[in-house]
C-alpha cells in the first residue's frame, strides 16, 4: 500500500497557485492523502444535482466545494501572511514542527 505525505493539514491557510481560482485564499476543508486532494472553504466549485431523498427536501442543483490536488495550494504563513514552502525542525524530545521558508521569517508553527 502506497502512502502519499501531503505539505497541508485540515485547518491550514492555503493560497490557489493555478486553475480559474488563482490566487484566492481559503481554509483546508478535507485532506485525502490517498488520491493527493484537498478541498479547499470556498474555492473550486462544482455543480451538484442533488435529488430529493425525504418528503418536502427540495432537489435541485447546488454548488459545493470539489477536490483540487494538493500541488495546487500552497500554505500560508500564519505568522507573516505569506504563501511559503514548508520546512522541518526537529527538537530534542523528538517533536517535529513544521517552519516557514520565507526569508525573514524562518518561524516554527
Amino acid at each position: 500500500m502506497e502512502h502519499n505525505k501531503i505539505h497541508v493539514k485540515t485547518g491550514d491557510t492555503v493560497v490557489i497557485l493555478s486553475g480559474k481560482d488563482k490566487g484566492k485564499k481559503g481554509k483546508v476543508l478535507q485532506v485525502s492523502a490517498k488520491e493527493g486532494k484537498v478541498i479547499v472553504e470556498g474555492c473550486g466549485m462544482v455543480s451538484k444535482h442533488v435529488k430529493p431523498r425525504k418528503m418536502g427536501q427540495p432537489g435541485g442543483i447546488i454548488k459545493a466545494e470539489g477536490a483540487m490536488y494538493s500541488s495546487k495550494v500552497q500554505l500560508v504563513c500564519p505568522k507573516c501572511g505569506k504563501p511559503t514552502r514548508v520546512g522541518h525542525k526537529i527538537l530534542q524530545d523528538g517533536k517535529k514542527l513544521r517552519m516557514c521558508k520565507n526569508k525573514g521569517c524562518g518561524e516554527a508553527f
